[in-house]
């Protein structure tokens, strides 16, 4: 199971390739609102490098109930578990 420092890290990761940015700090309350860029599409980049870089599959359920990076942590943690 990875732990929390080593999923934002990922994550971290993950997003500076999506945005193609070095400078996105993110942190568990952060929402696209806080990042220029953060559509629709980049969502499902997103969403689509977790699942890849994890070996997981997230349902619509789930996609529904994220609402900031620190629920999609959370998520990627038990799916990992």
């Amino acid at each position: 199971m990875a732990t929390e420092a080593e999923i934002y890290g990922d994550l971290t990761e993950i997003f500076h390739d999506v945005f193609m940015r070095d400078d996105i700090k993110l942190s568990p309350d952060l929402t696209a609102k806080g990042v220029q860029g953060w559509d629709s599409f980049k969502q499902i980049e997103i969403i689509m490098a977790c699942e890849e870089k994890w070996g997981i599959k997230f349902n619509t359920r789930e996609l529904d109930a994220l609402r900031c990076v620190g629920d999609l942590a959370t998520m990627v943690q038990k799916k990992t578990a």
